[in-house]
């Protein structure tokens, strides 16, 4: 058996005595079906008389919901080409190599194009850089966002740019001539093509500044890095060489210093000839970094700095930390194994305090980590909050003359934001690029309507001598203008953006490389002289001793950045608010994370109410003199007693309506950590949360399996990924020995298979989203989400594992108890995480099949289960036959639907939709189709060339988005593809295989590396 512990979704789950857990189980759907809606009173109906037509359609709505509505299709009136353009060919996608650089997120992408419209990201994997999270998948989205700007303001009204570009060259000819200071603020764009071009700039204009603003800085890691090796830039990590990695409050498999690290760590978390990664991970709130640690320490935000000086003092100085308490003790063993590692290990640090820096710096100096990259930087982290503030000063001082704000938000972002807008009035010059009417851009004199990256042109260093190219994939929707065009037209230049662009790098990159190559590559490499980075003198003695004397506060609050939003510039697309958190499973809000101890001490709590939705308190928060009203409670396991978290990136008030939800945490978002106050308040909140869908208490050994690297290389496989036996004959045989189906022959062809490493998943949720483009699954909103309508076609299911396993509870004879229960819940303070992607299993033996009345479900010879959407009544049978739950019942009509104000229901916002996939009807079920489309046109493709598909061509989407490489998928009757190796190796398992249904999707169970010092 792979492990013997209790897995739970839930905290509710572990009240043994909880009802509504009892109906979960028992209901698949929790509301009542409303067939008032459709059929009228149903009393008068009852009464009436009424035809057998009108009978069989009451009955039917009893069980089928919509069958009527199924009937309804959309009608789409087309208009054909009346001379096709060269480039373009219906039907056929074009591919554009390109990348996005909006300040937070930095890849290499490819950009899917179906007649001049961009509708899908891909990774461009020919690249290092080519990776890609649930926020770049989505950004294709926000192309077609309509509340972006259409066209150029002054003060307010609109305009045009031969208007604006008159009154803006007057402005800054008369602050050239009075020599006062001009600032460019911008986010990191990491262009060497605008570095050259804001240097013109300031030769032209005189006293130009270029100040750059993050708005979720990395200031403590850049100063420390300057400080150390005097350049302000950040090292890059190969997490693969790792054969030990401490983390100090670095969320690396998340967004920490530019985040990418997904790819590196997962090589060294395959168990390979008896050997994987060790990794600890000091922490105060669950990450994606914490839930996937070997190892995970809980400590308050002010003992993460002690943690640091302790790390310190033993590895470099060689003193021990002693072990009086359970953390000393855990440093103790981390310090042994660090120590054995050499080179082969690193430690990592998130803490935004630049001593906290220099010691993690240090630490990896005096190890010569491998695994830390000091000479060939990363350029993604660029902002200096000091520069900022000073800024601040001389505005309200009077002696800025103008300030041009580009890929940024100051006003929304900043900490002092109200100060900064405040500033900002007194500048006699202010000019904002923005893609929306957002804060800054309301408190500013003119404002230019910006492009989306993909309507733009620019380039890139990711990384010191790794250069790329952005190019627009689409005519500007928009009367849109970049800030690269802007300044060469007040420079006076009569040169575009892409000239000026191309002739720099022909002068100075590429030399004598074609420039229509690296253009249609998207990348280029210039080697760099290998350089030997020497380390300046540092007291770091006192350095270690200040972090060693932190003194922390009752209660500390830390912000952070969540997977969906980020840093809050994408907060208008609905793909993202409508994503589930990895840890909490919940979307569409951000909350305070507390833990269960402080809950109980401050009397709140969540409640999980009788239709399954989750319900929690609201507080009011103070930090700093700053106090935030009605921000809702969520009790996270895994939280440190003593700490808080809020997520930033909501609370934006320039969104549509649906979208203006949650609340500012910028106003909090100074320092490490700051002591805070919490005072319950009156009301109670709503969360959209998936916590307890489709919830499997009981089956939890059957579910997701895991084991020990100890008991993986010691252990026959039968004792940790052991397979079911039935009893026949009297006799235990195996399932391919009884079955209730007869058998097929699938050995001919292609037969499609999904394998998908646990050991490598990280929950990251970028496949989450890829699904959600390539496959025009619509966005339901909050409240549908609330009632269990998640449309999602794949979920990330996260677990959490309980100390107390069963194998104990009958050791101790607590097995059964309420004793044995309330064990399982209270190490719910400090659980293990696993997390299982689950999608369609394509079923070889699909129950789903069986029971559909109209054979609207059938089964491929490539192995996929099939849906017919214009045979499908609704009668939802398939999903209650359905032991994954993945087949999601279209309630409403989600497209041309005031009700659902999302992207199918603006002309704009059904640009991105896939033209390969149906859009759904209201009444119809839905669920993964392993994206036929791409299978069948790559099949189509290679015949067109006249040869074999070869392993690696097929992809679905989600196995194409994922980082980690988490997801195989391909030919299973290939025996030399990758799949069906996969299929075979020892650590293979098929979820639910017991069922008997067969499933054509497997996993590859996890291992952790659990071995102490």
């Amino acid at each position: 058996m792979a492990s013997n512990k209790k897995y739970w979704k839930s905290v509710e789950e572990l009240n043994e005595n909880s009802s509504i857990v009892e109906k979960l189980q028992k209901s698949e759907f929790i509301e009542d079906i409303p067939t008032s809606e459709f059929l009228g009173d149903k009393e008068s109906l009852e009464a009436s008389d009424t035809s057998r037509r009108d009978f069989l359609k009451y009955v039917g709505f009893s069980t089928a919901v919509a069958t009527l509505a199924a009937c309804e299709g959309p009608v789409v009136n087309s208009i054909p080409y009346v001379v096709k353009p060269d480039d373009i060919i219906p039907g056929i996608a074009d591919y554009y190599a390109s990348s996005i650089a909006d300040g937070f997120d930095f890849a290499n992408i490819l950009v899917k194009v179906r007649e001049g419209r961009p509708i899908k990201i891909e990774p461009n994997k020919d690249s290092k850089n080519g990776i890609t999270n649930a926020r770049v998948q989505a950004s294709v989205l926000s192309l077609y966002d309509n509340n972006r700007l259409t066209g150029p303001l002054a003060k307010g009204a609109e305009t045009d740019y031969a208007t604006l570009d008159k009154e803006v060259k007057s402005q800054l000819a008369e602050l050239k001539a009075k020599g006062a200071k001009i600032v460019l603020l911008s986010g990191t764009t990491a262009s060497p093509s605008l570095e050259k071009l804001v240097a013109e700039f300031k030769e032209s204009y005189g006293n130009v500044e270029h100040i750059i603003y993050d708005a979720v800085a990395e200031d403590a890691a850049l100063n420390a890095f300057e400080k150390m090796y005097g350049t302000r830039a950040l090292p890059d990590y190969y997490f693969g060489k790792a054969e030990v990695i401490v983390s100090v409050g670095a969320d690396f498999l998340g967004d920490w210093q530019g985040g990418n690290f997904g790819p590196g760590y997962a090589k060294g978390r395959k168990p390979k000839n008896g050997k994987m990664s060790r990794h600890i991970q000091f922490e105060s709130n669950m990450t994606l970094t914490g839930g996937n640690a070997d190892k995970r320490i809980i400590v308050k935000p002010s003992e993460q700095l002690q943690v640091m000086s302790k790390l310190y003092e033993a590895i470099v100085n060689g003193k021990s930390a002693g072990s009086s308490t359970p953390v000393d003790d855990a440093i103790e063993k981390a310090v042994v194994q660090i120590r054995k590692a050499g080179n082969k290990a690193v430690v990592v640090c998130g803490i935004q305090d630049e001593n906290a820096q220099l010691l993690a710096l240090a630490i990896n100096s005096a190890l010569q980590s491998q695994v830390i990259d000091v000479v060939s930087t990363k350029n993604v982290r660029q902002g200096d909050t000091n520069k900022v503030n000073q800024l601040m000063k001389d505005m309200a001082s009077g002696t800025v003359g103008a300030v041009l704000i580009a890929n940024s938000n100051p006003v929304y972002s900043l900490a002092k934001g109200t100060a900064f807008a405040e500033a900002l009035k007194k500048v006699a010059l202010s000019v904002t690029f923005s893609m929306s009417a957002n804060q800054t851009a309301e408190v500013s004199q003119y404002v230019i309507a910006a492009p989306h990256y993909l309507e733009a042109w620019g380039d890139l260093e990711i990384k010191k001598g790794h250069y790329s190219l952005v190019q627009p994939t689409i005519q500007p929707l928009f009367k849109t203008r970049q800030l690269e065009d802007s300044l060469l037209t007040w420079m006076g230049s009569d040169l575009s953006y892409y000239d000026y662009m191309k002739n720099n790098w022909q002068a100075n990159l590429l030399g004598g490389g074609s420039w229509n190559k690296t253009l249609q590559d998207g990348t280029f490499t210039l080697a760099h002289q290998e350089e030997v980075a020497v380390a300046n003198e540092i007291d770091l003695s006192s350095v270690s001793s200040t972090l060693a004397q932190t003194a922390g506060a009752e209660m500390e609050l830390t912000v952070y950045a969540k997977t969906g939003l980020g840093d809050g510039q994408q907060a208008n697309n609905p793909w993202l608010q409508e994503l589930p958190d990895p840890i909490t499973r919940t979307s569409w809000d951000n909350y305070l994370l507390i833990s269960r101890i402080d809950a109980e001490r401050l009397g709140l709590s969540n409640r999980t109410v009788d239709n399954g939705a989750l319900n929690g308190d609201l507080v009011n928060l103070t930090a700093n003199g700053v106090t935030l009203s009605n921000v809702p409670v969520y009790v996270q396991p895994g939280q440190a007693a003593g700490s808080v978290a809020i997520a930033v990136g909501y609370g934006r008030t320039d969104l549509k309506k649906d979208m203006n939800i949650g609340v500012n945490a910028y106003p909090l978002s100074e320092g490490a950590f700051q002591s805070v106050t919490i005072e319950k308040t009156e009301g109670e909140h709503k969360f959209a949360c998936v916590q307890l869908h489709h919830t499997i208490m009981g089956r939890e050994e059957e579910i997701t399996k895991e084991t020990t690297l100890a008991d993986f290389v010691s252990k026959p496989k039968e004792e940790w990924n052991h397979a079911p036996v039935f009893s026949l004959d009297h006799q235990e045989v195996t399932q391919d020995k009884v079955d209730l189906w007869e058998k097929f022959d699938d050995s001919l062809g292609t037969k499609f298979n999904l394998s998908i490493d646990l050991a490598t998943c990280t929950g990251c949720a970028a496949c989450v989203v890829a699904c959600h483009a390539e496959n025009n699954v619509p966005v339901v909103g909050k409240h549908e989400i609330r009632v269990s309508r998640d449309m999602h076609w794949l979920r990330i299911d996260r677990y959490y594992s309980s100390d107390m396993t069963v194998a104990q509870g009958k050791e101790d004879g607590s097995f059964g108890s309420g004793d044995f229960f309330k064990a399982q819940g209270e190490p719910s303070d400090a659980p293990e995480v696993s997390f299982q992607p689950v999608m369609c299993q394509h079923c070889n033996h699909a129950p789903c099949e069986t029971v559909c009345p109209v054979a609207a479900t059938s089964h491929g010879r490539q192995g996929q289960n099939q849906m017919a959407y214009n045979r499908c009544i609704g009668t939802r049978y398939c999903a209650n036959n359905c032991p994954y739950r993945v087949r999601r019942f279209n309630w409403f009509k989600y497209a041309n639907n005031n009700e659902f104000d999302f992207n199918m229901n603006n002309e704009l916002g059904k640009m991105v939709l896939n033209p390969d996939v149906t859009v759904r009807s209201r009444g119809v079920m839905e669920k993964c189709s392993f994206c036929i489309q791409k299978t069948q046109s790559t099949i189509l493709n290679a015949k067109k060339e006249g040869r074999a598909v070869v392993d690696g061509e097929f992809s679905t989407a989600c196995s194409s988005a994922c980082p980690s490489n988490a997801l195989v998928f391909g030919d299973v009757n290939d025996e030399s593809s990758k799949v069906a190796h996969l299929s075979h190796d020892d650590r293979s398992f098929k979820l639910l295989d017991f069922v008997g249904t067969k499933p054509n999707v497997f996993y590859q169970l996890k291992v952790k590396n659990t071995t102490e010092a």
